[in-house]
């Protein structure tokens, strides 16, 4: 079993704002197989399903942001995957412009408060990760007031081609493995 995790922030305030790329993405990715997040359990919306053969549990934590990695401990244990081969987490960074890519095997943080905890709860950065960038924050404006505004309308149009390539991305790792889909997609 693969657990993909999309990070966001729950309740429809934080819906279409820019630290929500994570969920977003691992809606498009639940309507392209026809995977419902029918479940609430390790504090988060879950939907179980198959992606191209693969038994996959999307996940979209229902902790906040900044709390990730409580929902993302919990799945990793009670289903015990390995995070290094079975985890994928699918999140929004603000070092990459709109509608980009990077897909890395491990690292740091990158100072991204959810992927920080992510890395606290489960001992361990190295774990397989899809960036999207949404674009750096414009001088003078706050960072937590930037990542939870909205995109403006060009850039809505960018973000949502790059759901689409972050879904094929996120296939192609489970499918071909994390170095043939950075070779593809970075």
């Amino acid at each position: 079993m693969y657990v993909i995790v999309g990070l966001g922030n729950p309740g429809s305030r934080y819906e279409r704002t820019r630290h929500n790329a994570g969920f977003r993405m691992v809606d498009r990715l639940a309507a392209g197989y026809r995977i419902e997040f029918s479940q609430k359990k390790h504090r988060a919306l879950c939907g179980a399903g198959m992606i191209e053969g693969q038994k996959v549990l999307l996940l979209k934590p229902q902790t906040y942001m900044n709390l990730s990695g409580e929902s993302v401990r919990e799945a990793v244990e009670y289903y015990k995957v390995d995070p290094e081969r079975e985890l994928l987490v699918i999140y929004d960074d603000i070092s990459l412009d709109p509608g980009k890519l990077r897909i890395r095997k491990k690292g740091s943080a990158g100072g991204h408060n959810g992927m920080k905890n992510i890395i606290l709860h489960l001992g361990t950065q190295v774990f397989p990760r899809i960036r999207i960038g949404v674009g750096q924050k414009p001088e003078g404006y706050d960072l937590a007031d930037y990542v939870l505004g909205h995109f403006s309308g060009e850039e809505e149009v960018l973000m949502r081609e790059a759901y689409d390539r972050a879904a094929k991305a996120a296939v192609s790792v489970l499918t071909e493995g994390t170095d043939r889909a950075m070779n593809e997609f970075n």
